[in-house]
């Protein structure tokens, strides 16, 4: 069995196996989101033929997440992508249309977290505390650890109204995949795992459980073709 320390980076062909599962990233993560698509419903949405039985709006996160994937897949390939707050709104006007109070800036007032206490920064701070995780991020040597930091540091920041986990996910993967490491992906069987860890992780503020689990969450498949 490969290890992480085996994977040999190599951007084109993470970004392969990272489209070639397109249709289950979009999957999990609207299943995470309470939203119940079947995967083949999720494929038919991807192929632009609409599905029965399901609200516009949920259908239209289907869509938002899959052309959130496509445009980080193309930015990646053109070495268009980056670590920034110009980015990372640009991305979330894709992944939040239509589906939030405001898509494509920052939030302009405050949010709670349900289920936790933890108190969320000003909305006058977040263009400082994200600047603030640009530079801290790149102390990180490890893809990993440099990656899954910017997606706990965006989920407990809560830059956006909403799509704050889904967001946050998008850049840890684009880190990944920008320096030719497979992308995490979290499978909804482990949904109730998920959600636990990152409540416990609102409150302490301590990311090594995260980190392990997020670790644990890829296809072990995929670290062997890496390791090839």
């Amino acid at each position: 069995m490969a290890s992480f320390e085996q994977m040999i980076p190599n951007v084109d062909k993470a970004l392969m196996l990272a489209k070639r599962d397109l249709s289950l990233l979009a999957y999990d993560a609207v299943q995470l989101e309470g939203i119940n698509f079947t995967l083949p419903e999720i494929q038919t949405l991807l192929d632009g033929v609409t599905v029965g039985g399901h609200k516009l709006s949920d259908q239209q996160v289907a869509r938002n997440q899959a052309e959130a994937w496509r445009k980080l897949f193309d930015d990646i390939h053109r070495g268009l992508f980056s670590v920034s707050e110009e980015y990372v709104v640009a991305l979330h006007g894709i992944a939040g249309k239509e589906g939030v109070l405001e898509w494509g800036a920052f939030r302009s007032g405050g949010v709670t977290i349900s289920g936790s206490s933890y108190m969320l920064p000003k909305a006058r701070t977040l263009s400082s505390l994200f600047e603030a995780l640009v530079c801290e991020h790149e102390r990180f040597d490890d893809a990993y650890d440099k990656a899954i930091y910017v997606f706990l540091s965006m989920a407990r920041n809560q830059f956006f109204y909403d799509v704050n986990k889904r967001m946050g996910r998008f850049m840890m993967n684009g880190v990944l995949l920008a320096q030719g490491y497979p992308a995490i992906n979290v499978p909804v069987k482990r949904q109730l795992e998920f959600n636990q860890l990152m409540l416990d992780f609102y409150e302490s503020n301590n990311q090594l459980p995260m980190n392990v689990f997020l670790r644990s969450c890829l296809d072990q498949r995929i670290v062997e073709i890496m390791s090839e």
